[in-house]
């Protein structure tokens, strides 16, 4: 029963997200290849990361302002209706956080490959 309940809820936040006033950002189509890349494109994929993150930092304000709006207004919620709320937010803000991670991380990859072209150039 509790599942049908958990299920229920996920389904309604889910159908009740498609109205709601985050927006996902968009993460940079690609990542150059350092091994190829100029430095003007290694400079623009790292500013395209840096703002994508900033984006993510503004979508989880925005996710944890509109929880808190919903929070003070749906006064009838029981507690474990509000602890799956919050679940479902905090794996949202998670995710995003992961993404823009894993991007960072694919920068800096690149990045190091472009270091050393660059250093076994001098050489």
């Amino acid at each position: 029963m509790k599942t049908v309940i958990s299920l229920a809820l996920v389904a309604a936040l889910a159908a009740g997200s498609a109205n709601a006033a985050c927006t996902y950002p968009k993460a940079p189509e690609k990542i150059p290849d350092g091994g190829t890349a100029t430095l003007e494109e290694m400079i623009a994929a790292q500013r395209g990361v840096k703002q994508f993150d900033a984006d993510i930092t503004a979508y989880q304000s925005c996710l944890e302002t509109e929880f808190n709006d919903a929070m003070s207004k749906e006064t009838s919620l029981t507690e474990e209706q509000k602890k799956e709320r919050r679940k479902i937010v905090d794996q949202k803000m998670n995710a995003a956080v992961d993404e823009a991670q894993g991007l960072a991380d694919r920068l800096n990859a690149q990045i190091r490959v472009y270091k050393e072209k660059a250093a076994a150039k001098k050489n």
